[in-house]
């Protein structure tokens, strides 16, 4: 494959004895030439940011002759996603067409009358009043885990990835499904997502050659054997459901319940199987990503590892955590939330407006992008103090961003709809684990983000686990 001269981004990261700045591709000092563009964005979609796109602003490029417009300042922002969200609800043809392959018409995807109809379901399936009686299954998973991790040899690296990905798919199975998941299975979704991700192109360059809804991807014999893995799983939870082998209150019995009280839903097999598949696959990917990137930061940072194993002990008395204690959990929160700011799970929101529109004072056409990138805006000099620095701090006490400054489950109408449930997931798993043991990146490894659909560490993250010393 020709180069064109692109060099993949040098990886960046800085540590003290009490400062942490985590690994992040070295911005390039001006918007690349489209050839390297675009054998960037295929690469990594971190990778193509000017120096200058690391502070706040409205930018308007062309690519093309297709407009690209970075939404970047909170009132940018809020035009896009809140004021005029009517306006921006699609998402890119590039994340339409990635994902229509494996999630059909499911939620995450989906606009107009689908997107109407089928959002406030699953908003009542995963609504924060709902996240209690989800404790019980996130805690007996963690509560696995633990006595899966006490067996580890702890000279023995292992990729934290694959297990934090194992961890979320079986809390999504037992919480929201009512079924068992167990690790074979789950290790087929995960292995069929990441190939899956892997094999998807970044750049869709029919919609830059003027298709509006970009060129369909070819579906060959890898991608179509990656989404066979992820969909062999999920269908049969759902046939064990619906021969009576799940549980009446899951979230399949909800809809299905409600399918029958308003047929004009349309949730047929296909349909169930799409939303099944989007919650699903939003459920554990972010999550366990978020959780990846919490061992990593708190590897290279002991005195954040130390605050929160205080408040543990504070908190819990030495019992292990429940649901109940998330609340008081302040800085497993802040460390959270702190994760989300410096990797999201999904960087780049990409918008296509259905008409044309104005931006802070820039005409955008119809059809173009609109980019809100919460990579960026997340790490603008101006709107952040030390923005590279992993500082949970700064998410302790009454201090909150500015509005519509920090989106890491997107913002306004189509905020995610399983925002309480992930949120509360990675706390109450974070707590459970870090208080039973030490989780240390393996000497020399080095650690490179990368976002093609979502944001991961590439190659996993290889660590070794310890049982912690309790008194």
């Amino acid at each position: 494959m020709f180069s064109f001269g692109y060099q993949p981004a040098a990886i960046l990261e800085e540590k003290g004895q009490d400062y942490f700045s985590p690994a992040r591709p070295q911005p390039t000092e001006h918007l690349l030439p489209l050839p390297q563009l675009i054998m960037a964005a295929r690469s990594n979609l971190l990778s193509i940011w000017p120096k200058s796109d690391y502070k706040s602003g409205v930018a308007m490029t062309k690519i093309l002759g297709r407009q690209i417009c970075l939404v970047n300042t909170p009132d940018a922002v809020r035009h896009v996603m809140h004021i005029r969200h009517e306006n921006f609800e699609r998402k890119s043809p590039q994340m339409r067409r990635a994902l229509e392959f494996l999630l059909g018409d499911g939620l995450f995807i989906s606009d107009g009358e689908t997107w109407k109809k089928r959002r406030p379901l699953v908003a009542d399936i995963v609504h924060k009043t709902r996240v209690p009686e989800f404790g019980r299954p996130m805690r007996d998973v963690s509560a696995e885990f633990v006595t899966r991790w006490e067996n580890f040899d702890a000279n023995e690296p292992v990729n934290v990835l694959t297990q934090m990905a194992e961890l979320t798919a079986e809390i999504i199975a037992r919480a929201v499904f009512g079924n068992n998941l167990g690790s074979a299975a789950a290790y087929e979704v995960i292995e069929g997502f990441t190939r899956y991700q892997s094999l998807i192109d970044s750049f869709n360059l029919g919609y830059f050659l003027g298709a509006d809804n970009g060129f369909p991807i070819i579906r060959g014999p890898r991608l179509r054997a990656s989404v066979k893995k992820v969909n062999t799983v999920i269908d049969k939870v759902i046939e064990d459901h619906l021969a009576g082998r799940g549980d009446q209150s899951s979230m399949i019995e909800l809809l299905l319940r409600r399918q029958a009280r308003n047929p004009e839903l349309g949730l047929d097999q296909t349909a169930l199987r799409h939303e099944a598949a989007t919650i699903f696959m939003a459920g554990h990917e972010t999550t366990a990503a978020t959780l990846t990137w919490v061992w990593y930061l708190l590897s290279h940072a002991p005195w954040v590892e130390e605050a929160l194993i205080d408040e543990i002990e504070r908190v819990t008395g030495g019992a292990m955590p429940s649901i109940d204690d998330v609340p008081k959990l302040d800085w497993c929160r802040a460390v959270i939330e702190e994760t989300l700011r410096l990797y999201p799970p999904v960087p780049i929101l990409a918008r296509q407006p259905r008409e044309a529109d104005e931006i802070d004072g820039h005409p955008i056409k119809p059809a173009s992008l609109a980019l809100v990138v919460p990579w960026l805006l997340h790490r603008a000099q101006d709107l952040w103090d030390a923005p590279h620095a992993f500082k949970p701090e700064r998410f302790l006490g009454e201090q909150r961003p500015i509005p519509y400054s920090y989106i890491p489950f997107a913002i306004g109408p189509r905020i995610c709809a399983g925002l309480n449930f992930g949120l509360s997931e990675s706390i109450l798993c974070l707590a459970i684990l870090v208080q039973r043991f030490k989780v240390r990146v393996v000497e020399g490894y080095k650690v490179e983000p990368v976002c093609r659909l979502t944001l991961r560490p590439n190659n996993g993250l290889m660590v070794t686990i310890e049982k912690r010393a309790r008194g």
